[in-house]
């Protein structure tokens, strides 16, 4: 999210509104909630003359209660994310926009005064967990949950002190389509389920009441904060060879938006119940999204149901006017546009300085203001921002950055590292063989870089140095300046370092010099001379050497898997404060890996065969497929891939070996391309849309067994393959647990999934359809898998 211009103000807006008035500004250090009875009173305001503040009235009647006390300009200034609030109404200005990607950030302030997040003397740091694609990688839903439920807390804590808004606009959901995407670090990688699945937990973290998960009304759904999904849709490029978000359009099928893009969207909205969703900067087929009526009033709000706003990314009317330039709209047009499509709230100063216009020449209604407003209101309600929440009134200062937060966020980075090559058991080391630690590279002693973008300030840092200087002496040489590594004017310090360890530890990778926010790569490998201070190293070292990867995106290390020099390595991603422990930890053994690859790791040429400005997923027109779904090229590393320092082995148990879906005279079978040699049924497939797909699902259990030597976690993934069919994914995740089995000892694990779910296909029509025939279930790399057959019956 950026700023792409400086704040306006409207000179047409009544004055009074041009400065914050010191009644509508709260001082959040005291500020308790806008209906407090003391506060009125300090305002010199009687609050039974107002009925939003009656709590015994339904969230909607007092929401509209409020806006229609408001003229329009007071209306207008309440739109954009700096709300103006309304002094005689005792509504105090209030700040949108917060971030808490993976943990509270001080990104989205946007006064230099409060009430933005911020951190200060009394509030110095919050817990900064693992970049996403990390946590991801633990694929332990559970996990997933806790963090946003530990995230949420600091958060209500600090809003208790002043220092946090009780809107978050996270996560970032966006499927990663190319490898060479520079948000990378913020998603949960390229499975749509996944990435729907971590959505679905983290927001729930964020989000849920115990005790009021599920309430009859959804919309009055009491909330702890409020999340928001980002950035929809079809958004996975920023700036590349001249091509940026701003004015990038995404020409995306039908198929690929239901199949990839859109479906983590659903799933955070249906699922995960969301209470918002951002929409992106590009255009999706020629129509920018936050102006595109059919991707916000007819899907989001229609047919998912939000029950929240939907918000811009930070100045896209803006670029839809100065960048697009769509239809060639001024920006009261624009602002028009976009308000009707269903946008409740610009990220910006487009709304608060131009809507006023708007109305005056006709272009929108007034309705439509407080329609959006009311839907701002609600939310914040629902978050006690006007009533107060005593279940959180408690939390504060011990309930940030706290021993068991900091715990949490090693055991997440532990969790989510990936063990990529263990060469004859080389790890785990041991104290009593390994005494002395040649630690080099320039991520050694990285701190800030550990915890990515849309940071905070943390509570500690733990670099990698540091953790292993708890297990051995450490000899410590960067190797390379920077990340970019530009000479080779400092590798003999690094191989001196490794000529008289008993074991040499790399670290290098990527960092926000390479891959972020509006900067996406043109390469697969590693910067400047990295590749040769590893080789070198390598070549000097005395003991085992060890590499250990910081980075988001894949990186083509195929010298570094295919040099026996080089024992283990380790993908750390960007592993949080707690980062350089969890690294440590696992490097002697005190923590066994059992992370898995969120993302395809390519092949360096991979992306000198497909431009990344190409939206299909399938291969097309002579370019290669994306993601595993639909790439079966050579790959470094495969989605799903990581090792352990123990054995695993399936055993499966029952499973449904057919399953019957009744059909009625109504219902239509469709026709399918199958591919050479495969039967065709006699009704091939029906829409899921026209099935009862609630009363139809299907069951497996598998033992798994601890063969090894080491307790340890295992990460069970199932996939579907569909019977035949032309133009299919590969396989599909369908499934996934995470489960921990000591040495020697076995674990059962069931799944119970949705026929329609689990086996559906998206048809080039976008059609959701079951397709009759022998389906495929695999387990992990496919070792083990079992047929299902689908009947068709009438």
């Amino acid at each position: 999210m950026a700023r792409i211009s400086n704040f306006i103000l409207c000179f047409s807006i009544c004055v009074s509104f041009l400065v914050i008035s010191t009644n509508a500004a709260p001082d959040n250090k005291t500020f308790t909630y806008v209906c407090d009875p003391a506060r009125f009173a300090e305002l010199k305001l009687k609050l039974s003359d107002f009925a939003f503040c009656d709590a015994k009235l339904p969230y909607p009647v007092r929401a509209k209660d409020l806006v229609d006390r408001m003229t329009l300009a007071e209306k207008v200034q309440q739109l954009g994310d700096l709300a103006y609030g309304v002094p005689r109404l005792g509504l105090p200005l209030y700040e949108w926009w917060s971030e808490a990607l993976h943990g509270v950030s001080y990104i989205g302030r946007r006064t230099n005064t409060p009430p933005g997040t911020h951190f200060d003397s009394e509030v110095p740091g919050a817990t900064s967990f693992p970049t996403v694609i990390l946590t991801t990688a633990s694929f332990n839903e559970s996990l997933w949950k806790k963090i946003g439920q530990t995230v949420s807390t600091e958060a209500r804590a600090m809003h208790n002190l002043g220092n946090a808004g009780l809107t978050f606009w996270s996560p970032n959901i966006n499927v990663v389509r190319d490898p060479r995407w520079g948000r990378v670090m913020e998603t949960p990688g390229e499975d749509p389920f996944v990435v729907g699945r971590y959505s679905v937990n983290y927001v729930r973290g964020l989000q849920d009441v115990e005790g009021q998960e599920n309430t009859a009304d959804l919309s009055t759904r009491p909330l702890k904060v409020s999340a928001c999904c980002k950035h929809y849709a079809a958004y996975d490029l920023d700036n590349w060879k001249g091509v940026d978000r701003f004015h990038f359009d995404s020409k995306v099928t039908e198929q690929d938006m239901i199949e990839t893009f859109n479906l983590p969207f659903e799933m955070c909205v249906r699922e995960g119940d969301a209470s918002s969703v951002m929409c992106s900067y590009n255009r999706v087929n020629g129509i920018p999204t936050c102006a595109d009526s059919k991707l916000l009033n007819q899907t989001i709000r229609g047919d998912w149901n939000l029950h929240g706003y939907i918000v811009s990314d930070c100045d896209s009317i803006q670029t839809i006017v100065e960048s697009h330039k769509f239809l060639n709209d001024t920006k009261e047009e624009a602002v028009a546009r976009v308000l009707k499509a269903g946008l409740d709230l610009d990220c910006g100063d487009y709304y608060t300085n131009f809507t006023v216009g708007a109305v005056q020449q006709g272009k929108v209604r007034e309705t439509d203001i407080d329609r959006s407003l009311r839907f701002l209101y609600v939310v914040l309600m629902r978050l006690g921002y006007f009533d107060g929440s005593p279940q959180y009134k408690s939390l504060g200062k011990n309930d940030i950055c706290n021993p068991q937060h900091i715990e949490l966020a090693a055991e997440a980075a532990a969790q989510g590292i990936v063990l990529l090559k263990n060469d004859n058991g080389t790890l785990p080391f041991h104290n009593a063989t390994i005494k002395t630690l040649a630690v080099v590279g320039p991520h050694a002693n990285a701190t800030k870089a550990m915890i990515g973008n849309y940071e905070g300030i943390p509570c500690r840092y733990i670099s990698p140095m540091t953790g292993l200087s708890t297990y051995g002496n450490v000899n410590y040489a960067v190797g390379c300046a920077d990340i970019a590594c530009k000479n080779d004017s400092m590798l003999s310090q690094a191989t001196d370092a490794a000529k008289n360890a008993d074991a040499t530890i790399i670290v290098t990778g990527l960092d926000l010099s390479i891959e972020a926010e509006a900067l996406d790569r043109n390469d697969l490998y590693l910067p400047g001379f990295q590749t040769q201070l590893i080789n070198q190293v390598a070549d000097a070292a005395k003991g085992p050497v060890i590499l250990v990867l910081m980075c988001a995106g894949g990186v083509d290390i195929s010298f570094a898997k295919n040099n026996p020099k080089i024992k283990s390595i380790l993908w750390a991603g960007y592993p949080g404060e707690e980062g350089g422990r969890a690294i440590a930890d696992i490097v002697f053994g005190k923590y066994n890996p059992g992370g898995k690859l969120p993302l395809t790791w390519y092949e360096g040429n991979y992306v000198d065969k497909i431009p990344f400005t190409s939206m299909p997923l399938r291969p097309v027109d002579k370019l290669p497929g994306r993601t595993y779904k639909f790439f079966d090229g050579p790959v470094v590393y495969p989605f799903g891939y990581g090792l352990s320092y123990t054995q695993f082995k399936y055993n499966l148990g029952f499973s449904n070996k057919s399953i019957d879906v009744k059909l009625d005279k109504f219902q239509v079978c469709r026709d399918l391309n199958y591919t050479n040699g495969a039967t065709k049924p006699q009704c091939p497939a029906v829409q899921t849309a026209d099935l009862k797909c609630n009363d139809n699902y299907f069951t497996f259990e598998i033992e798994v067994q601890n063969v090894g030597k080491v307790d340890g976690s295992e990460v069970v993934m199932v996939y579907s393959k569909l019977p035949g069919i032309a133009g299919t994914p590969i396989k599909q995740l369908i499934g996934f647990q995470r489960v921990y089995v000591a040495a020697g000892q076995s674990a059962k694990v069931n799944f119970t999934l949705n026929v329609c779910d689990s086996l559906r296909n998206i048809d080039f029509a976008a059609n959701s359809i079951l397709a009759a025939g022998a389906h495929t279930i695999l387990l992990g790399d496919g070792a083990v898998s079992f047929p299902l057959q689908v009947n068709l019956i009438y």
